[in-house]
């Protein structure tokens, strides 16, 4: 995954950016705790915390985090439960900046 933490998203566009099976399955090897969806059109990992607020810190950090690589998820919030899911959709599908946000987020909810 360190290999990952060290990358910085940049601007991916077309479909000559989206990945191969081969290389998202080599990717996920990085990130374990998470989950191709059916058709492989997006990753997504479900975080839980002790309680609502300790979700949010993470929430707010997730989106600093996705600011700064300008690299967004979708959010789904509940009470000590945080549900990220990444795809890129200037590609079409999932490109090295979704899982490079997936180590992120997992580093986010470690600390």
């Amino acid at each position: 995954m360190s290999a990952l933490l060290d990358q910085h998203c940049t601007p991916l566009r077309g479909d000559n950016n989206r990945l191969g099976p081969e290389a998202i399955e080599r990717l996920l090897t990085q990130i374990p705790e998470w989950s191709l969806s059916v058709g492989g059109s997006f990753i997504s990992r479900g975080f839980r915390f002790a309680d609502y607020a300790l979700t949010i810190v993470f929430v707010n950090a997730v989106a600093a985090m996705a600011d700064e690589q300008d690299h967004h998820p979708e959010l789904q919030v509940s009470y000590g439960r945080c549900e990220v899911r990444y795809n890129t959709h200037d590609v079409g599908g999932l490109s090295v900046n979704d899982f490079i946000c997936a180590a992120k987020a997992d580093a986010l909810a470690a600390a």
